[in-house]
Parts: C-alpha cells; structure tokens; sequence
C-alpha cells in the first residue's frame, strides 16, 4: 500500500522510528550502566577509550559526531569521577588528551555484560544486528552528504 506523500502519516517517517529505537535504546542502556555510575554518552567516550587508550579530545569527537563544546562538560564529569584523566599533548599543547586511569580501566570488566545484555534485548543475531547497523550507516552518510550539499 503506498502512502500519501503530500499527508504523510507519522508510522511513514523513517526518522520518527529511528527517533523512538533510539530513546527506546536509551531506556534499556539507564539501568544497565546506572550501576557503573556512567551515562549513555560517557558510556560512548569510555568505550572510545577502552578501544584505544590515549585519544585527543579532538579523536573522541571525531569518532563520536561530537562537537568539543558538547564532549568537553561529559569529559570533565567522567575526570571528576575519577575515571579518565586530562592532560595537555607532550607535542602540541594546543591540543588536550584524555587517558583513562586504573579506575577506568577497572570498569571496562564490570561494562563487559552490556552489549551482550543489549544483544538478548534486541531479540536478534549479531548478524542482523550488523546488517541493520550497516544500513542504519549508509542510510546516516548519505543524510550527510546531502546536507553538505545544501
């Protein structure tokens, strides 16, 4: 049944179901993560940095889709928390980097349930999960682009 594109009805939108999956997400990840005293997006910077010890702020944002002003405050929460550390580059001072400490770094085992409580809850394989995330991509770069050829 194709659908009115003049009236579109809001179960049409693409964005509103990826909209609503990702406060869906964002209501699954709250307890998993209460407990490691992390919220979702220091749960991102922290992965980042179990991925790769070491990173410039500017790195963490790339990886991200983070602009500094918005990364620099979840930094200074995750510092005050006493999980990473900020120090200014041996090589270019202009540039801040963050390394974790052995708090940190301790909290990487106890994180180790999620992703797979994140898989049971999806009720899919990591291969649907992968091919969906791949689409999900595609679908993310070619918004983009578009927008940058405004």
């Amino acid at each position: 049944m194709t659908k009115n594109l003049d009236k579109p009805e809001l179960d049409a939108f693409i964005c509103f179901s990826l909209y609503a999956a990702s406060h869906a997400f964002n209501r699954l990840y709250q307890p998993l993560l209460e407990p490691l005293g992390l919220t979702y997006p220091q749960y991102l910077v922290m992965s980042v940095l179990w991925a790769g010890d070491g990173k410039l702020v500017g790195e963490i944002g790339a990886r991200l889709g983070l602009v500094s002003s918005t990364l620099t405050p979840l930094l200074k929460r995750l510092e005050n928390s006493g999980l990473v550390a900020r120090s200014r580059d041996r090589e270019d001072e202009r540039q801040v980097r963050v390394t974790l400490t052995p708090e940190g770094r301790t909290l990487r085992a106890q994180a180790a349930t999620v992703p797979g409580c994140v898989l049971t809850a999806t009720g899919m394989t990591t291969d649907e999960l992968g091919d969906l995330r791949a689409k999900i991509d595609t679908l993310r770069v070619a918004i983009e682009g578009a927008v940058a050829n405004r």
